[in-house]
Formats: structure tokens, C-alpha cells, sequence
């Protein structure tokens, strides 16, 4: 069960070795979290951030988990929460893809779409269920700043963190007063392995500095997270420009 503060003593993170997601962990074991699995493919990668957080002293488990294997899911993940209650499910898998490479490749453009949108409706879905049938839990989803308005340099994975945002929004309103608490994380240009290489844009962020907000999110119950808190006010008056001036924007 979470604690008076609302952090969790059991954590379920999908996408094991998201920067994100460890740093996020990490806050939290070191806060109260004293259970955490970490499902994702099987990787050296994997085993060592178990290891990492093994270390900190918490009870660390891993699992197979394949977000483009939405069949699987159920049978994954129901066996997980078999092992005992889960106080959070932190979903962090996703991929960024390369816009001109997919332009030019549909097949390699599905991929980004399925791996985060298909692949995290489907475990969104499953993993609210087991969360409602214990009765309380939070879901925490990371999208992105990309998905609040398509921009011509990442607009293939922009659009599938737009329809992540817009099915967790929902399905925090589906959960709305049922005991499970759904939060909405919106990191702008993270520095990480999944960014290194790309130029960096105005108000830049750390996988730690998103763990921050995310904790405090959970305290407070939030259910949107914008990161750095600038950008709410910023991807809101970007949104409201006519197209034309938009496009002309260096972004």
C-alpha cells in the first residue's frame, strides 16, 4: 500500500531500462519502494539496472515484456500482479525512431506507432484492470510535449504520443473514483540515450529532474505533469497559432 504521502511501496515498470523510469525508481526506493519489477526484453541492460536498484536496497524481479506483443500481455503482467499488490505501474517504453529514415519507410513508421501507442494502449488497459480489481494503484504514463502539436521534424512520433495522451486522458476518467489514480507525465527534450546526437531544444530536462515531478505528482495527486513546468504555458500558446506562422518556426 502507498504510504501517508502517497508514494508506493510496490513498483511495476514497463520498459525496464527507460533512463526515465530508473531514475524514477530510484527516487522512489530511496523515498519508501521496497518492491520493484522491472518487465521489458531480456538484456544485459536489464539485469544490471535490476542490480542498480538491488544495491539501494530494494526486492528487484524482472520480467519478459514486449510491448509489440500486445497478445501476450494479459499473461505477463497477470502474473506479475499475482506475486501481490502493485502501488504503481510506471509506463515508460517507447521509441523516438529516426523522421527522415520513416518517411521514407511506412513499415519502420509503424513500428514507432504500434510500439507507443498499440503496444501501451494494450498494457495501459490490462494493467488499470488488475490495478481497479485491487482497488487502488496509480498508472503513470510518459508521454510527451511532441504530441501537443505536429511538428515537421517529428511529426511520425509525435502523433503516436498525441494518441497516448489523449487515451490516458480518457482512461483517467474512466478510473476517476474507482480508487486508481492515472497521471499523464509530459517531458519536453530530455537529455538521454534516446536523444544524444539531436540538437538540444529550449528548456531541456534530465531523466532525474522528471523523476522529481513525477514524485511530486504523485503526491499530490496530479493528474498531468508538464516538465519543466514552463512548457504548460509555452505548448499553450503554441498551440493556438495559426498553421502558416507555425510552420515558419524554428522548432
Amino acid at each position: 500500500m502507498k504510504d501517508a504521502f502517497g508514494l508506493p511501496q510496490s513498483l511495476l515498470v514497463l520498459g525496464g531500462t527507460s533512463e526515465i523510469a530508473l531514475a524514477t525508481a530510484r527516487r522512489l526506493v530511496v523515498r519508501r519502494a521496497r518492491t520493484v519489477w522491472l518487465a521489458g526484453r531480456p538484456s544485459p541492460a536489464l539485469e544490471s539496472a535490476a542490480a542498480e536498484l538491488r544495491a539501494l536496497g530494494a526486492d528487484v524481479h524482472t520480467a519478459a515484456f514486449d510491448a509489440l506483443d500486445p497478445e501476450s500481455h494479459e499473461t505477463v503482467l497477470g502474473k506479475i500482479f499475482a506475486q501481490g499488490d502493485i502501488d504503481m505501474v510506471l509506463l515508460a517504453f517507447g521509441i523516438l525512431g529516426d523522421q527522415a529514415h520513416d518517411e521514407r519507410d511506412p513499415v519502420a513508421a509503424v513500428r514507432v506507432a504500434q510500439t507507443n501507442y498499440t503496444g501501451a494502449v494494450s498494457a495501459g488497459l490490462v494493467s488499470a484492470r488488475a490495478l481497479q480489481a485491487q482497488g487502488h494503484g496509480s498508472l503513470v504514463v510518459l508521454s510527451s510535449v511532441a504530441g501537443e502539436r505536429a511538428r515537421r521534424t517529428n511529426f511520425i512520433y509525435g502523433s503516436s504520443k498525441a494518441g497516448l495522451d489523449t487515451f490516458t486522458q480518457g482512461l483517467g476518467d474512466a478510473l476517476h473514483g474507482t480508487g486508481v489514480h492515472v497521471m499523464v507525465v509530459r517531458p519536453g527534450f530530455v537529455r538521454s540515450r534516446m536523444t544524444a546526437g539531436l540538437e538540444e531544444a529550449p528548456l531541456a530536462t534530465t531523466p532525474e529532474a522528471v523523476a522529481t515531478a513525477i514524485e511530486l505528482g504523485l503526491r499530490r495527486r496530479s493528474e498531468a505533469v508538464w516538465v519543466p513546468g514552463a512548457l504548460r504555458v509555452v505548448m499553450s500558446a503554441l498551440r493556438h497559432l495559426p498553421q502558416g506562422v507555425f510552420r515558419r518556426l524554428s522548432l
